[in-house]
């Protein structure tokens, strides 16, 4: 066998090494535990331990698998699992309970037509994905293309309002707001209607930066409470100030998920630097924009991504698009580095098709 050099192709794998390597993955990936020659001989592969233990030793020194502890089991490392993605991972389709139980949770959303809330299908959507695939769900917000039809501030009480901003494609975006003393039902008004004059079919990104420079000659037409409510308005739909990234959202859910999955210390540290990196927001924004650059599902394992190279983590993604195929942004799965591929990755594929489509505002 060929297997003197480092993270090899299958081309250099022969029929044995390929085979095993294939049965180390799948139950490593089923069982999260690594695999001994013991366990593949009493599963049915004809050969003894001691010639597997030697194919195993041999794909060992070839980098695709390595020993975690102290065990004589092998798990696969992080190229051995790129090897095994690329070349052997068999994908199916997405099971019919599951493809019922994502059309039913988001169509309901579907079903509001132009009054539907972006936000609301992106939670519901990565909430979804996350329950289905295990991980954490991770979503990011469109890019705001659609101008601005109608902004509005609704007062709740309690010293809080809702900031209503109207798309033209129908598309609605709220922010809970804690209001300054001294606002009223008047001050709101006024706000609600200098921000809708102003921003009435311009992009809010575009129109949120000519705006800054706009506020000093604002806040001589507008009262003290009122130019301070639009600004924090604007700074309510931008996210804050930041970077490349600031003006979008990023949904995380199920982060608990990660935690079921952590079996030693070394697993709470991998989880705690996870959670750490889960904080990144331009960062896995930048990474989700990649993935719609690809416009099909991408997987990174570890350190394929900068981001994830301390915790070891796997991501699986895909683009959700408009009946154009026009990319809108990405949602995916980020988990730990045995993740069930053969799953998750239909599952990924078919949410991201159906939040497209409601999205679109197109029947699901």
């Amino acid at each position: 066998m060929s297997l003197l050099y480092p993270s090899p192709g299958l081309a250099t794998l022969d029929a044995r090494a390929r085979d095993i390597f294939r049965r180390v993955v799948e139950t490593y990936l089923e069982t999260g535990d690594p695999v001994g020659s013991h366990t593949l001989a009493r599963a049915g592969l004809e050969l003894s331990p001691a010639s597997i233990r030697n194919t195993m030793q041999a794909l060992t020194q070839a980098g695709l698998l390595a020993s975690p502890h102290a065990s004589a089991g092998r798990a696969p490392t992080h190229a051995g699992l790129r090897l095994f993605v690329d070349g052997l991972l068999e994908v199916g389709d997405i099971g019919q309970e599951e493809r019922r139980e994502i059309d039913a949770r988001l169509a309901v959303l579907g079903a509001k037509g132009g009054g539907r809330n972006v936000e609301e299908a992106l939670d519901a959507a990565s909430s979804l994905l996350s329950g289905l695939a295990g991980g954490a769900g991770i979503v990011a917000s469109p890019v705001r293309e659609a101008g601005v039809r109608h902004v509005e501030f609704v007062a709740l009480g309690g010293g809080q309002a809702l900031a209503v901003l109207v798309a033209d494609d129908g598309v609605v975006e709220n922010r809970l707001m804690n209001l300054a003393p001294g606002v009223t039902p008047s001050t709101l008004q006024e706000a609600s209607n200098f921000l809708s004059a102003r921003l009435k079919g311009r992009p809010l990104a575009e129109a949120r930066h000519e705006m800054k420079a706009e506020m000093e000659a604002a806040r001589r037409d507008l009262d003290a409470a009122a130019a301070r409510l639009v600004e924090d308005g604007l700074a309510a739909w931008s996210g804050g100030a930041g970077g490349a990234g600031h003006d979008r959202n990023l949904i995380v859910r199920g982060r608990g998920n990660l935690l079921q999955d952590a079996r030693a210390a070394e697993d709470l540290e991998r989880v705690r630097v996870l959670f750490d990196d889960l904080e990144q927001k331009e960062q896995l924004i930048g990474l989700l924009d990649d993935v719609g650059a690809a416009q099909g599902v991408r997987i990174y394992i570890g350190a394929e991504t900068r981001l994830f190279s301390l915790s070891g983590s796997a991501v699986i993604a895909a683009p959700y698009m408009s009946g154009r195929q026009r990319v809108l942004g990405a949602i995916g799965v980020i988990g730990p580095a045995r993740l069930n591929y053969a799953r998750v990755i239909p599952l990924v594929d078919y949410t991201a098709r159906v939040l497209g489509r409601i999205l679109d505002g197109q029947e699901t």
